[in-house]
């Protein structure tokens, strides 16, 4: 019997395939990338024509070794990584290491590729093999350069030009500058009143609907024309004495055409939208379905591949479709012909399929009891999102009435408007939903009207007239950040949900209820990055060089050309900068950010002008930890004001660093004061290196400090008691995670800064006890519980994911791996734990909870969102993950 070695990415995918294709085969996973450029500068030479050094971790040559050893023994090699530009960059990977080894020879090398993890398509593969598909390597390599240059050129610029800065990236900048420049537009924003009015008008047989004023004066209004009250006033004057006839009635039948399959992006705005999911977990769900699931006894893959801008379905799963819409809709419910769809997207390639089923009879309702929570809800979406996309359209009758108000020969049109939906069609599978109030698809927005005829009289039952005020435009969400992504070509499928998560990780961008704000280091970058790097954050070049690289992918274009072409101009403009003084930089930033830095005083009076001195100007100031606001007249004044996005920039943040005398502490005498530093406002009691001090709370601002607040925060940590349990004390404090009660090194923590000071003895030992029942021993020093067993390790070992004093972490053997940051600690999978420990292994630590900090220079190797798959460069465990591994796995 033959034997061949299968390769694949993930150990739950080799499992199941291994037992689709049967015992002439050995399926083994690679677990993502095998090697990766890295993190040091010489990686990528421009000077050697753009050779790259690649390097391969300890966790990875373990598993190359073993993929070694079993081709030795077999007939023939399978590369059956996914089918997308990072799973061929992976299979190159592969072969081009077995060769380095010689342990090929003249064997037979195959790559197969294949859209879902189901029997009949893996076998379906298997039986027509091909070759590696060079171009898509090239335009991996082409990327992976591209980024490279990018993150370890430019971010050296900004730690030296712009202290406190992170990093920036190719795909990472430029989506910082969207969420930028919206939070710019909605500061430059100036409301305008307007008024809508409308009348509520009765029919002969007693039916009551409301009509909107359109025109008046012989012409027609435009939406928002009514400016100001006195205007409104006039038009409602003359609504209230008019007659009112019904000029004509006209009712059209409408249809509505249902929306394509999803695409990654799609998927991502659908699932927060109706589920609340952020970007990163829609792909964490998406890969179990797509991995395989068991199902009763059989593991088969629910969901076609994740990642792919393609709205198109195969051929024979539109003929399955179809069936199932007969069956579980009716005929009425079929079209007479399949609908193909086309992608409106910028530079998308519709290389894969959109995201569907792999089975349209494999109902939500069927594969319930298989499925968690999220699970089955996302599965739910896709579903029904890929049966309505071949169901008929829904057909919808819209009414519209005009009717004319004549008061006295001044007269005034109005219109009522009106839909009903005849034929659901689509619908009654699948409607979307809109963020940010827009209108939802139920084709019924408008409401049913009565029954109107024309030339009939109304009677006039009230007139309304509405003062309203325009908005700003809303914050991005995540999943509307990343349709504008993909709407102006920038980033691919596999890089959105890793781009936004890179820029909550760098605390570039936070996300406040769903809404994303840039924080004042993300907007200080992006404003030097548009003063001294303009073309390089720019939509229509970011946009113009992924098309480029999709040409590559074509094979349409040499991929080192196009490295030529960036590099010439990049390296110029990095040497530019070298010679910028600090003093360039901050004129820049202040012109481009003072909105930010100096926003309007309440007195009208200069903003620039500092308000203690009254003589010196306010400028953006550069210190070790990042940008503050300072006053030209240092020493003689030092007034500071952080620099910050919640505040923006308010006065009332603002404190002199003169001391402000709150009194004296009645126990020692000593001076209490109210003082204001780099980090922000707080409280000092004496003088000196032994005064102490403490920051505000959140929630608490300087003007509502007094002397006895500051005597509160000055008095922690408070002793409630001793505990009746252990007799050893407990108290509260206030610290760098927020409020807390703490007993024998374990922390809880509490809601409020209130609770610190009020909370009694029976409360505080419940709230330990509540702390003691979800994590063991908790986050303090006691020993870490154990929150979920994933199983045992390929190595021997059970692994764990356990509650530290710094959150979350997997555990093997003496091997801690610090979850990335929003994590749910129940929803890790083996897989992922294993990416994890190998990262965390090949660095040699074994911290609990909390990982060692690298070099600088290693954050700006995976800077870019780019890496789609789980690379080993050794970078942070934080940014490493989430910039890389967990883009693929995730």
């Amino acid at each position: 019997m033959t034997m061949n070695v299968v390769v694949v990415e993930s150990p739950s995918k080799a499992k199941t395939i291994n037992k689709y294709l049967g015992p002439g085969y050995k399926v083994l996973a690679s677990f993502g990338h095998v090697r990766d450029l890295p993190a040091k500068d010489g990686s990528v030479r421009p000077d050697e024509d753009f050779e790259m050094s690649w390097e391969v971790d300890g966790a990875s040559a373990k598993r190359m070794k073993d993929i070694a050893d079993a081709v030795k023994s077999a007939d023939g090699l399978i590369l059956a990584t996914d089918p997308d530009r990072e799973g061929e960059a992976i299979s190159w990977h592969v072969l081009d290491l077995l060769k380095k080894k010689k342990v090929l020879g003249d064997k037979p090398v195959q790559r197969v590729a294949f859209n879902a993890i189901t029997k009949k398509a893996v076998l379906e593969a298997i039986a027509h093999p091909r070759d590696i598909d060079i171009s898509l390597v090239d335009a991996y390599l082409a990327r992976r350069a591209l980024d490279y240059l990018v993150g370890f050129n430019l971010s050296p610029v900004l730690w030296r030009k712009l202290p406190g800065a992170r990093s920036a990236g190719r795909v990472q900048s430029v989506t910082l500058r969207l969420v930028c420049d919206r939070e710019s537009e909605i500061e430059r924003f100036i409301s305008e009143e307007y008024w809508n009015i409308s009348a509520l008008l009765k029919t002969p047989r007693g039916d009551e609907f409301e009509a909107r004023l359109v025109s008046a004066d012989g012409k027609r209004l435009a939406p928002k024309a009514v400016s100001n009250g006195e205007e409104a006033n006039r038009l409602k004057s003359l609504l209230d004495g008019a007659a009112y006839v019904v000029d004509s009635i006209e009712a059209k039948p409408v249809k509505r055409n249902p929306s394509p399959p999803f695409t990654t992006s799609t998927l991502q705005q659908a699932a927060s939208s109706k589920l609340g999911f952020s970007a990163s977990r829609t792909m964490q769900v998406a890969q179990k379905l797509y991995e395989g699931i068991d199902i009763g006894g059989e593991t088969v893959g629910l969901i076609t591949y994740m990642r792919t801008d393609g709205v198109q379905m195969a051929p024979e799963a539109i003929e399955a479709s179809r069936k199932a819409i007969a069956s579980q809709f009716g005929d009425r419910y079929l079209p007479e012909k399949p609908r193909f769809y086309s992608t409106k997207a910028k530079n998308a390639q519709e290389a894969h399929e959109a995201i569907r089923p792999t089975d349209f009879n494999r109902t939500p309702d069927q594969v319930r009891r298989f499925l968690d929570g999220d699970m089955l809800r996302l599965y739910d979406l896709v579903w029904k999102r890929g049966i309505a996309s071949q169901m008929a359209s829904a057909e919808i009758e819209r009414t519209t009435a005009e009717i004319t108000a004549d008061n006295g020969g001044q007269k005034a049109g109005l219109r009522a408007t009106g839909s009903v939906i005849r034929f659901d069609g689509f619908i009654a599978a699948y409607t979307d939903a809109k963020e940010d109030g827009e209108q939802t698809d139920d084709g019924d927005e408008d409401g049913r009207l009565p029954e109107i005829n024309a030339r009939e009289n109304l009677a006039k039952q009230k007139i309304n007239a509405s003062q309203h005020f325009t908005e700003p435009p809303p914050r991005y969400s995540e999943a509307s950040l990343i349709k504008k992504m993909e709407e102006l070509g920038i980033g691919r499928p596999s890089t959105y949900a890793a781009t936004v998560t890179t820029l909550l990780d760098r605390d570039y961008i936070t996300n406040d209820k769903r809404k994303l704000i840039p924080q004042a280091k993300g907007r200080l970058v992006t404003a030097f990055l548009e003063s001294f790097f303009t073309r390089y954050v720019g939509y229509d070049f970011t946009a113009s060089l992924e098309e480029k690289l999709d040409q590559v992918s074509a094979g349409e274009v040499n991929w080192k050309d196009v490295l030529r072409d960036f590099w010439k101009d990049f390296f110029a403009q990095i040497e530019e900068t070298k010679e910028l003084r600090v003093t360039n930089v901050l004129d820049a930033l202040n012109e481009e950010l003072a909105p930010l830095v100096f926003p309007k005083r309440e007195d009208g009076g200069d903003p620039r002008i500092c308000q203690v001195c009254g003589t010196g100007k306010l400028s953006l100031k550069l210190g070790k930890y990042g940008a503050f606001v300072g006053c030209s007249n240092y020493p003689e004044c030092n007034f500071t004001r952080q620099l910050s996005s919640e505040s923006n920039g308010d006065q009332e943040a603002a404190v002199s660093n003169e001391p402000q005398a709150l009194g004296k502490d009645p126990h020692t005498g000593e001076e209490i004061t109210l003082r204001s530093g780099r980090f922000g406002p707080y409280v000092q009691r004496g003088d000196g290196k032994e005064a102490k001090r403490s920051s505000l709370p959140k929630g608490w601002t300087p003007s509502t400090i007094d002397h006895e607040k500051a005597l509160a925060l000055l008095s922690l940590p408070r002793d409630i008691g001793a505990h009746p349990e252990s007799g050893k004390m407990i108290s509260t404090g206030l610290g760098r995670y927020g409020p807390f009660v703490l007993h024998d090194g374990t922390y809880a923590n509490l809601e409020s800064i209130e609770d610190v000071f009020s909370i009694g003895l029976n409360r505080a030992v419940s709230v330990l006890a509540d702390k003691q029942s979800k994590a063991g021993a908790g986050r303090g020093r006691t020993a870490a519980a154990s929150l979920k067993e994933l199983g045992d390790h390929p190595d021997g070992g059970a692994i764990t994911v356990r509650d530290g004093r710094y959150g979350p972490y997997v555990n093997w053997g003496k091997v801690n791996a610090t979850l990335p940051k929003g994590k749910d600690p129940q929803s890790v999978t083996v897989e992922e734990a294993l990416v994890l420990i190998s990262e965390r292994a090949a660095k040699g630590g074994t911290t609990k909870g909390k990982a060692t900090k690298a070099k600088t220079t290693k954050v700006a190797a995976k800077s870019e969102g780019g890496a789609a798959k789980a690379t080993k460069a050794k970078a942070p465990a934080k940014s490493k993950t989430k910039t890389a591994a967990k883009a693929k796995k995730g």
